[in-house]
């Protein structure tokens, strides 16, 4: 466990603390983006920079800056 342990009261909370940190991002139809999360809203819309695309753990596209729309995302990890 972490010495700094940080509040989290709501799910946002978590998504605020991962601001400006590589995240990992799961999407509907299995694709899956790592990058470093730079801004959300309230529809869990993201906004990732130095995104990648990967499959099977491995990088298969590089694409810089991009809009992942929240109704598409199943999981997010820090």
């Amino acid at each position: 466990m972490s010495s700094q342990r940080v509040n989290v009261q709501r799910p946002l909370d978590a998504l605020g603390n991962s601001l400006n940190s590589p995240v990992i991002i799961k999407l509907k139809g299995d694709r899956e983006f790592r990058g470093v999360l730079k801004s959300f809203d309230l529809h869990m819309n993201l906004v990732l920079n130095d995104a990648e695309e990967l499959e099977d753990g491995e990088v298969t596209r590089r694409l810089g800056t991009v809009l992942i729309r929240g109704d598409n995302i199943v999981y997010i990890s820090p």
